[in-house]
């Protein structure tokens, strides 16, 4: 059927269905532009790093041109990455009730062309990543062998959260190194916190499909912790809480930034207690309430830059 023409797969009653042309539809669904979430949780370390600088150097606010740098590079990145990983999990998309309606399984978009769209989407975000120093260059190009590898390691660990944290995290030590050309303790410590609040959520996310990934062998850690899902939560959480409090803290933030961190603990809390992991739809309405928590968090780091640079 002409994908130009034809009924729309995966349709979900966005702005993609009701405002592109047909023909760009599935590639806006390839980049996943009709599910931002993705790329919010891509961004926000990048945010959480721009502000943790900004206190760190006592300025009133993070660097207005890194913020929107790394929003456009976020979401091109975010996009090339889901299309390199349909590319490689074509065959397990068609086997997934919830993914074989994505552009490549059900036929809209062939394996050369979602090749060429993601050259163009890895062309804007090292656009972008050019536009830092060579300091962070470097380490924007180091982040693309963790991207690489993700789609396969669901193949052959129950642990493929932990690689998808230390790509989705890596932003926090991007938006520190852009602010000055190097790495020091808060962004390591950041970065640390980040990757358990990226196992945290993605293990949310991944119960959607547990049924289907055990039918066919995919492994996550939803499927590694069951029953036991509520309490690993809850330890990831705590870790992530703790490590991003010491970074925050060693970088010199004060009260303010402690408010945003108590205001995203208590969002994690009830999002542990909301949880029920037998039903999907709440799964994924959890799952999407981490870019709250994480603007909550963003928001506290901003306000301690802008109290701290008054002072």
């Amino acid at each position: 059927m002409n994908q130009a023409t034809g009924p729309v797969a995966d349709s979900t009653g966005n702005w993609v269905d009701s405002l592109a042309p047909a023909w760009l539809r599935p590639y806006l669904r390839l980049a996943r532009l009709d599910r931002p979430i993705g790329s919010w949780l891509l961004l926000l370390p990048c945010w959480w790093a721009c502000a943790l600088a900004a206190v760190a150097a006592h300025a009133r606010a993070p660097s207005l041109v890194h913020l929107v740098l790394f929003f456009i590079g976020a979401f091109a990145m975010r996009g090339a990455g889901c299309t390199w990983n349909d590319i490689v999990d074509r065959d397990l998309d068609a086997s997934v009730e919830r993914t074989r309606s994505r552009p490549i399984p059900s036929g809209q978009v062939s394996v050369g062309q979602a090749a060429l769209f993601l050259v163009v989407q890895a062309l804007i975000g090292l656009a972008v990543l050019l536009s830092f120093n060579g300091f962070a260059i470097a380490l924007g190009i180091a982040s693309l062998a963790i991207v690489a590898v993700y789609p396969f390691m669901k193949r052959i660990t129950y642990w493929p959260q932990i690689v998808l944290g230390l790509a989705f995290s890596w932003g926090a030590l991007m938006g520190w190194a852009a602010a000055f050309g190097n790495l020091a303790a808060p962004p390591l410590l950041l970065y640390a916190g980040s990757i358990s609040w990226v196992i945290g959520y993605d293990t949310i996310y991944a119960h959607q499909d547990r049924e289907d990934d055990a039918l066919i062998g995919i492994k996550s850690t939803a499927l590694l912790f069951g029953a036991r899902t509520k309490p690993m939560l809850a330890l990831f959480y705590a870790l992530a809480i703790i490590l991003i409090g010491v970074a925050g803290f060693s970088a010199g933030a004060r009260w303010p930034f402690a408010l945003g961190l108590a205001a995203f603990a208590a969002h994690l809390v009830w999002q542990v207690v909301r949880l029920d992991i037998g039903n999907p739809d709440n799964c994924l309405a959890v799952f999407k309430s981490d870019r709250d928590a994480g603007l909550i968090l963003f928001a506290g780091l901003l306000l301690d830059a802008a109290l701290r640079g008054i002072a």
